[in-house]
């Protein structure tokens, strides 16, 4: 049996937001269920902010549907309090501050997690800042520097720099002392970027990125690229590659089919990879939390690294988040608040 909360009795049901259909921002709708029940070594979240991520857009409209066994609801990070623990979670203790990656359910004012796939509140962040951490950083470290081996003073050329990806990205491979140039479509956007510590940014919309990186690496190239765009990026970066270039693909924005020279990757010897993080299991996704917590949360509690917020609404409202997010873009991340006070 889990063990419960000391403080109250937890509620029978919660409201969570629900895709009732597949479809445009308007599909997602207040519902009330019951709690999620505990399986071995969960604990259980009450959930004070949740972070809106792309691929919930994408499950909204029918195109990427939670893995087996998991939660239909939308969100893929959350954070809150621990509220309840199974027998078997021993980490947490009731009422410890946790920022955890879910594969689902994150729209709701409990999710059930494995106490591994949890991490602590990183000390001098809000419950909302803590809510827009794990899905971006679980990403980014295990694709750029896991998959690209990205390595200090290496030149890293990141498409969407303004994103939540993007914005963690930035971040994470200065502190680890690589060289950054971004993608990102305004002058507004590369600004941002370049705030955060972008040391170049090119508007996609006026400037050819694969001449301008040639231009910015004196003729080198990105030895890693990030890209999340797809299209005829596929192609281009390519073009834009070092010699020994890693290239890894993490979403397809603009498609997931191209024409591509496969001579370009002999010659350079170009490494072409990619990965999606949601289908992974419960212990792949702990070896990234616990890499996290040794290298990473350190730099956020230090203030070294902080979570960029671009706007914050209610859990009812998460249609116009949604809306906000397909029609213009953020900078950095949207945050749903769920519990007030968050």
């Amino acid at each position: 049996m889990p063990e419960r909360s000391e403080i109250a009795d937890l509620p029978q049901m919660m409201e969570v937001v629900a895709i009732t259909q597949p479809g445009p921002p308007e599909v997602l709708k207040v519902e009330r269920r019951p709690l999620p029940e505990l399986r071995d070594g969960e604990i259980l979240i009450e959930v004070a902010a949740a972070g809106v991520n792309r691929p919930d857009l994408l499950q909204r409209q029918g195109a990427y549907p939670p893995p087996k066994g998991a939660s239909d609801l939308p969100g893929l990070e959350v954070s809150g309090r621990v509220a309840a623990r199974d027998a078997a979670a021993g980490r947490y203790a009731l009422g410890d501050a946790v920022t955890a990656l879910v594969a689902g359910g994150g729209y709701a004012q409990y999710v059930a997690i494995h106490e591994s796939n949890a991490l602590p509140v990183p000390a001098g962040l809000s419950m909302i800042e803590a809510a827009a951490l794990p899905e971006t950083f679980f990403t980014v470290w295990h694709n750029v520097f896991e998959r690209g081996a990205l390595k200090a003073a290496e030149t890293l050329l990141i498409h969407g720099g303004s994103s939540g990806i993007g914005t963690t990205a930035i971040q994470l491979a200065k502190a680890f002392g690589a060289r950054v140039i971004v993608t990102a479509g305004s002058p507004e956007k590369c600004a941002a970027c370049l705030a955060l510590g972008a040391d170049h940014a090119i508007d996609y919309r006026s400037e050819d990125f694969v001449e301008a990186v040639r231009v910015a690496t004196d003729g080198h190239g990105a030895d890693v690229i990030l890209d999340m765009v797809g299209g005829d990026y596929i192609e281009r970066n390519l073009q834009a590659a070092a010699v020994d270039g890693r290239i890894v693909q993490i979403a397809f924005l603009q498609g997931s089919r191209a024409t591509i020279d496969f001579a370009r990757i002999m010659l350079k010897r170009l490494t072409l990879t990619g990965s999606t993080l949601r289908p992974r299991t419960t212990a792949f996704k702990a070896g990234i939390a616990a890499q996290l917590e040794e290298k990473v949360w350190p730099l956020i509690a230090s203030g070294a690294i902080r979570p960029r917020i671009d706007g914050v609404y209610p859990l009812a409202a998460a249609a116009e988040a949604h809306r906000r997010m397909e029609e213009r873009g953020p900078i950095g991340k949207l945050v749903l608040e769920v519990r007030g006070g968050a």
